[in-house]
């Protein structure tokens, strides 16, 4: 078997990660056709049938799934030697300020890659004393929710945050069925900062948003994460952080109905400290890291 180019496998493992063939050429930066024509000549160098085409449609085979994930830890590995290398004699302290949500549920599952690359950053993560702060003179790097107006900060935008109903899998249960938007209502609402979050669902589904003037407030998402798991309400959950816990049946979606929040996730480093060789790390870092996990729109940077 001839061993394939990388390209080919870079082409399958998008591939596997959006679905599409004109996403996987969106984030590759490369035509349709061309990546349809390293999907089959993949095929071709293979001994085993990887793609299955149901009318215009291509879809990967069981094979071809298990196939595309080892490559992709396989791609992993190499990026991952290629950094440690690099990172040998970036050192120093690293302070990063997280929003809570994020942290817990996307950088703590995936903080021990940075300090393997980068074994000589000593690296502190904190929480802000407020979602949304970034005045906090002791921190270097801030990921923070909110609308992207940062004075004095160089920005990049992480995550845009769309949202949907979840609750456990027994409130649901309990109303044997949620047929209705409103039903919602019957199971409490839990909210991340205030009533904005439901108040834009319910005007997405044709109800009054000053329904959502109910239930409890929370002050960060892992604490409305935390009541949702434990049956307390039904959140507005973050489709993209709250992935693993609805693949794992801790939280279910009762509705398809989603809506775009107006703020987002953005990564920020105050200008005295963008030069700060660890913070160059950590922000090249995370780029690799979100672009692994998340098939949204490209990061894009601005200075403010």
């Amino acid at each position: 078997m001839r061993i394939p180019s990388t390209q080919a496998l870079r082409a399958l493992v998008s591939f596997a990660r959006h679905g599409t063939v004109w996403q996987a050429a969106d984030e590759l930066n490369l035509t349709r056709s061309a990546v349809s024509h390293q999907l089959r000549m993949l095929e071709r160098d293979l001994d085993f049938h990887m793609l299955n085409r149901v009318g215009t449609r291509v879809e990967l085979t069981t094979q071809g799934q298990s196939y595309a994930d080892d490559v992709r830890q396989a791609l992993l590995a190499i990026s991952g030697s290629a950094a440690r290398n690099i990172g040998r004699g970036v050192a120093g302290s690293l302070t990063v300020s997280c929003a809570p949500g994020f942290a817990s549920s996307w950088l703590c599952n995936k903080i021990a890659r940075f300090t393997a690359a980068y074994p000589d950053v000593a690296l502190s993560i904190i929480t802000p004393r407020r979602l949304g702060e970034v005045s906090n003179p002791d921190v270097d790097l801030f990921i923070t929710y909110g609308n992207g107006e940062f004075s004095d900060m160089e920005a990049e935008h992480i995550l845009d945050v769309v949202t949907s109903p979840v609750c456990s899998p027994a409130m649901v249960n309990r109303l044997g069925g949620m047929p209705e938007p409103q039903d919602v209502l019957r199971l409490g609402l839990l909210h991340l900062s205030d009533h904005e979050d439901w108040g834009q669902w319910f005007s997405s589904v044709g109800l009054d948003p000053g329904l959502a003037a109910t239930g409890v407030v929370f002050s960060d998402m892992h604490l409305v994460y935390s009541a949702a798991l434990a049956g307390q309400g039904i959140a507005m959950g973050d489709v993209i952080l709250s992935e693993d816990a609805m693949s794992s049946g801790q939280l279910v979606r009762p509705f398809e109905q989603e809506v775009r929040s107006p703020r987002a996730y953005f990564m920020a480093v105050p200008h005295a400290m963008v030069d700060k060789p660890a913070v160059e790390a950590f922000r090249s870092w995370l780029r690799a890291e979100r672009a692994q996990s998340f098939s949204l729109p490209k990061m894009q940077s601005a200075s403010r």
